[in-house]
């Protein structure tokens, strides 16, 4: 997942993902009402299908779910503005390494 967000090729496609988020937040009435709840929906479903079903059912695994999903938006937001892929996957990565030392391991 990280590797496909990462590509340059799919940036126009992830900046018009980006505008169509921040639009459906300013303009909640507009056509595209209800986008940004909606993606939060659909990848928070994405991240459970990765998991066990005893993970996925409980509150734990929401809030792992809720706190992947977060990073990995707030990493490619900021990859976005800055291109600096470098930095953003090594402080991805390192959120991974946080998790798995804590008993978790992402989703």
């Amino acid at each position: 997942m990280r590797a496909w967000l990462a590509a340059a090729e799919h940036r126009p496609l992830l900046r018009l993902w980006a505008e169509a988020y921040a639009r459906s937040l300013v303009e909640p009435g507009g056509p595209w009402a209800g986008f940004a709840r909606a993606t939060v929906d659909d990848w928070l479903d994405v991240l459970a299908a990765c998991r066990p079903r005893p993970e996925r059912d409980g509150p734990e695994g929401a809030v792992r779910r809720t706190l992947a999903l977060a990073v990995l938006r707030g990493a490619l937001l900021d990859l976005l503005a800055t291109d600096d892929e470098q930095r953003i996957t090594a402080a991805v990565y390192r959120h991974l390494e946080m998790l798995r030392r804590d008993g978790s391991d992402g989703a």
